[in-house]
């Protein structure tokens, strides 16, 4: 089965692992954000500083009065931005990056089997033995999903082997 995943969720991985790519180029803590085309592929990358009434982080906060200089509509919470020159990627910065876009689509895909499974909640499932310890068992579900049974939640002397295939109610 092929994964398939939301377009906005694979450019919000390629513009995540973009900005700590960025990062890691400057000698101080920033705050970067990148916004990519999806038509073009282009992308633009900003340095931000958060609005505050009292600066803590320097690098990444600038006060109310400040931000009000330039622009007066401003309010406490928002982000003031300056366009940056977008980095050239060197080895370290690709496999940065291809670290991030790893984790975001690992997570993408954990979110949805979560999502699969609370659609299952209070229903039967079948599943397979996978581990049998004394406090539980788990089972593989397929699709990447696994589930545990507690001892207690099993009827007395009641006994499973990796393999032995067992249907049960899901809760949570």
């Amino acid at each position: 089965m092929k994964n398939y995943y939301h377009v906005e969720k694979i450019f919000e991985a390629l513009e995540s692992a973009i900005a700590i790519s960025t990062k890691k180029k400057f000698e101080y803590e920033t705050d970067i954000r990148v916004s990519i085309n999806p038509k073009t592929g282009e992308f633009d990358t900003f340095r931000r500083w958060l609005v505050v009434d009292e600066v803590k982080v320097p690098t990444k906060e600038i006060t109310l009065e400040a931000a009000q200089f330039d622009d007066p509509n401003l309010q406490l919470g928002e982000y003031v931005e300056d366009q940056i020159e977008s980095i050239a990627f060197d080895r370290i910065a690709m496999q940065t990056a291809r670290q991030v876009i790893s984790t975001k689509i690992r997570e993408a895909e954990r979110a949805k089997v979560v999502e699969q499974f609370r659609e299952e909640e209070g229903k039967i499932v079948t599943g397979t033995v996978k581990k049998v310890s004394r406090d539980s068992i788990i089972l593989d579900l397929g699709n990447k999903a696994e589930a545990m049974i507690a001892r207690e939640d099993m009827l007395p002397r009641e006994n499973f082997r990796p393999g032995d295939r067992v249907r049960g109610y899901f809760i949570k």
